[in-house]
């Protein structure tokens, strides 16, 4: 495995990062956003757990809202019976709904000083390495946000700070409001970027590169339209996944050909699909480390493969050159 600075900041992390959303189950009843019915309980998570750290990946990430906190509970619980806690980085995130009632979620300095707890108490550990603005709140000044996010970093609970999926123009915005009041700011972003969706080459990733700030993709292999050929056998996920749906439906055809073209190429380098597409992504100068979901111990195999594999210029030209522009989906 190897191992690079997170952004500008002295802190080492694997290229590859495990994302736990496929980890716990939610309670019963009504799934809130962020739990979904192919997670995995507590028992068959930990050969992931197990398989990461074998490998040398040191960076989890997850999010109060995975599993109404239950993927909190699950890594948590694994990292502390298996892992010195100084050797492993958990990031998670928050924003969403994890109650009922008006301050259930978002922003606002009262829902940050409760939901830090709140995931350190789920985690059992004194602090989290990178805690991350799931969204941005429209319903809390940004000033407030990011003077209490300062605050927990000051009393020790976090090391550093992200955010994740939004407009360039917050993160900038952001950015500069936390170095006008010599707050702690914001080290990564994680935005959704894939060969089906490379929209933030735009702006965000420039930025990003601008300001030295360490970038952290999600979905990396589209939900697993990447991992796949376009026409093959729909998996639990895939007949489940909404979100998955909103994303991409709108630009299938489009996306046939990038599908079409990665499985040329991975069929001519006789690799599978997924390392080839992660192999793209960790190409870019801008990319810190993917956040890899897996359910299937292949996958973590294919994404700890993909860090060794190097495409030619030519071969990422050719994946690129069937992109079409597509929409940017509501960053809310």
């Amino acid at each position: 495995m190897d191992y690079v600075n997170l952004g500008k900041t002295g802190l080492k992390v694997s290229r590859i990062c495990l994302g736990c959303m496929s980890y716990g189950v939610p309670p019963s009843g009504p799934l809130r956003p962020g739990s979904n019915q192919w997670s995995l309980n507590e028992e068959q998570s930990q050969p992931f757990f197990r398989q990461a750290l074998d490998s040398g990946i040191n960076f989890f990430d997850t999010a109060n809202v995975y599993s109404t906190g239950d993927s909190e509970r699950v890594l948590g619980r694994f990292l502390k019976a298996n892992a010195k806690r100084e050797d492993t980085v958990i990031a998670t995130k928050l924003n969403g709904v994890m109650r009922d009632g008006p301050n259930g979620g978002g922003l606002s300095r009262k829902e940050i000083f409760f939901e830090i707890d709140e995931s350190l108490r789920r985690l059992g550990t004194d602090y989290v390495d990178l805690y991350q603005i799931h969204r941005w709140d429209k319903t809390t000044p940004i000033e407030e946000t990011l003077e209490a996010l300062n605050d927990v970093v000051r009393a020790g609970k976090v090391r550093y700070l992200g955010a994740s999926t939004m407009s360039a123009w917050q993160f900038s915005k952001a950015l500069y409001t936390s170095e006008k009041h010599g707050w702690a700011k914001f080290v990564t972003m994680q935005p959704h970027y894939n060969l089906l969706f490379r929209e933030e080459e735009r702006e965000m990733l420039p930025l990003c590169l601008d300001q030295g700030v360490g970038v952290i993709p999600w979905s990396p292999l589209a939900r697993g339209k990447l991992a796949r050929a376009w026409d093959a056998e729909t998996t639990k996920r895939s007949e489940s996944d909404g979100y998955a749906k909103s994303l991409y439906s709108k630009t299938a055809e489009a996306d046939k050909r990038v599908v079409d073209r990665l499985g040329e190429l991975a069929a001519a380098r006789g690799v599978p699909r997924a390392q080839v597409a992660l192999a793209w992504l960790l190409a870019k100068p801008a990319i810190t480390a993917p956040i890899v979901g897996a359910t299937k111990l292949q996958h973590l195999e294919d994404a700890i493969a993909a860090v060794s594999l190097k495409l030619t210029a030519d071969e990422i030209k050719s994946l690129e050159e069937p992109y079409m522009p597509h929409s940017t989906p509501s960053m809310s």
